[in-house]
């Protein structure tokens, strides 16, 4: 398999995702605002995303696809019916979870949006009950979007990485649709409808995913549990792989509880909307080599591969360096003419785009350290070893909180942001030094060569960039035209110049263009 082949796919439609929530949350800013209404809604969506980024995007896809790949690839076994008949006995067992944890969390919705916000920063009774309405709304989600989680890993390990990729495409559709035919002026009722749009796009992406399913032969039918090795083996697996895996999700749900208790009305919302640019790279970037690298390395190290998955994990960590400082370098340095096109206008003000943007250069400090935690852990999690993970993620969360107490008074809305970050670097540098202690990665000549230059290169397009910035920045509160002309000029700019010193510095060569060419042909 192609890995940048497959990274163009899956990363194209996560990309293609991000952009759709780009316009989600600028109409969202346009309708709402910064206020408690955007931060009750957000406090409610915050729990449903987290569990998409904890299963979607990590901990059931890190225990599912090595075992579901296991069966297929059985010599003695049956193949595809083999691992189908795993997938029936998971869904079989996690089905009845799924349904117990959502009566649960819609009954104890109150103390749940009470651990989330801190019950806000000054509020009435009133407005903390519109705060776990929105909560009730949203909690069917994370039933929805879990299952979604198991069909979409049987597809990638298939191989179909599409298809899960494209899924949430449809959350980013159904809540713009809310926001342009049900909202209105008066922002408790469009985030009211927000929410209930919610767990309507987790239904469509629970159709979407079974009719893929079904058109790839594999057909789930659940049946009565049965607590069988192998499915004991899967829930020993994920519970550590989610919190090994929800790091960067756990920090930013303590972020969240204690912006919305400690800070004014608003800092949520700052967070929020910092967090979605910043997620823009890490979706085409970090999300594509964790989808792509987990099934691939897996697949090499089950055929006693070693060379080879080493090989891949140093090529996933080049490619993650490429792409990954640059965008650090952009969002640190124009984060506020990023911000101002993206979300100034209607409720959201000049003063809210400053905020955001400071929010923004904090988060942008631990790109690369989110980035990599996602090339880092597919060498745990394919030799089935997920509690180094998660003990590395817990003494991130650790430091986080220290950070974040020691940081959110001085520094207000940058504070929990810049603590996810640095927790982020130390969980990084923990697993990579893990992985070269037990001989599992190895940084090879080619990529310490390339590391320095491409660092090299991205500091050279901040130069340019900074020089731009004073220049593009009054056309970014025109019109929508004149906004998205200064924001493709400036992205433009930046690609260039990068592109030329990556050439020059030697940290990308004709003969990797010819390379990716002929693989691109073939």
């Amino acid at each position: 398999m192609n890995l940048t082949r497959a990274l163009g796919s899956v990363g194209g439609l996560t990309l293609a995702s991000r952009l759709l929530g780009l316009v989600r949350d600028s109409l969202f800013a346009r309708y709402v605002g910064a206020s408690f209404a955007s931060d009750a809604f957000l406090v409610a969506f915050r729990l449903p995303n987290m569990f998409r980024a904890l299963f979607a995007e990590g901990a059931f896809s890190a225990a599912f696809i090595p075992m579901f790949n296991r069966k297929v690839a059985d010599k003695d076994g049956a193949g595809l019916p083999a691992g189908v008949a795993f997938a029936q006995d998971a869904l079989s067992v996690l089905l009845p979870i799924l349904i117990l944890m959502t009566v649960v969390l819609e009954v104890f919705a109150w103390p749940v949006t009470l651990l989330l916000s801190g019950r806000f920063h000054g509020v009435t009774h009133d407005q903390f009950a519109f705060a776990v309405q929105l909560s009730r709304f949203t909690i069917p989600y994370l039933m929805l979007i879990s299952l979604v989680s198991l069909l979409g890993s049987i597809l990638n390990s298939l191989h179909k990485f599409w298809v899960n990729a494209a899924a949430p495409i449809l959350l980013n559709l159904t809540l713009i649709a809310a926001l342009l035919f049900f909202h209105s002026h008066d922002p408790f009722e469009t985030a009211r409808n927000q929410a209930i749009a919610v767990s309507v796009s987790g239904v469509l992406q629970l159709l979407w995913l079974a009719w893929s399913c079904r058109a790839s032969g594999v057909r789930l039918r659940p049946r009565m549990p049965r607590f069988n090795a192998d499915v004991k083996q899967l829930l020993a697996l994920i519970w550590p792989a989610a919190a090994g895996a929800g790091a960067v999700q756990i920090n930013l749900l303590v972020s969240t509880a204690l912006a919305a208790s400690l800070l004014a009305h608003g800092s949520v919302t700052y967070i929020y909307m910092a967090d979605r640019v910043n997620q823009l790279p890490l979706g085409l970037i970090g999300i594509g080599l964790g989808t792509v690298l987990l099934p691939l390395i897996s697949r090499q190290l089950g055929g006693g591969e070693e060379a080879a998955a080493m090989e891949t994990q140093n090529r996933g960590m080049e490619l993650a360096l490429l792409l990954t400082l640059p965008a650090t370098v952009a969002l640190v340095l124009c984060g506020q003419p990023i911000v101002a096109a993206l979300f100034e206008h209607g409720k959201f003000d000049s003063g809210d785009s400053l905020r955001t943007a400071q929010a923004l250069a904090a988060f942008s400090v631990g790109l690369p350290s989110y980035i990599l935690v996602k090339v880092l852990t597919p060498g745990f999690y394919a030799r089935s070893d997920t509690r180094t993970p998660v003990r590395y993620a817990t003494i991130s969360m650790g430091v986080n909180l220290i950070l974040n107490l020691a940081l959110i008074y001085p520094l207000q809305h940058m504070g929990p942001p810049l603590a996810t970050a640095l927790a982020s670097t130390v969980n990084t540098f923990l697993l990579y030094r893990t992985l070269r202690k037990r001989g599992h990665f190895e940084p090879d000549a080619r990529l310490r060569r390339r590391a320095w230059r491409l660092a090299l290169a991205a500091l050279a397009m901040g130069i340019v960039l900074w020089l731009l910035e004073g220049l593009l920045t009054p056309y970014t509160h025109g019109s929508w035209v004149v906004r998205t002309g200064a924001m493709v000029v400036l992205v433009g700019a930046g690609s260039v110049v990068y592109a030329i010193a990556t050439f020059v510095l030697g940290a990308f060569t004709r003969d990797d263009l010819a390379f990716l060419r002929r693989r691109r042909a073939a």
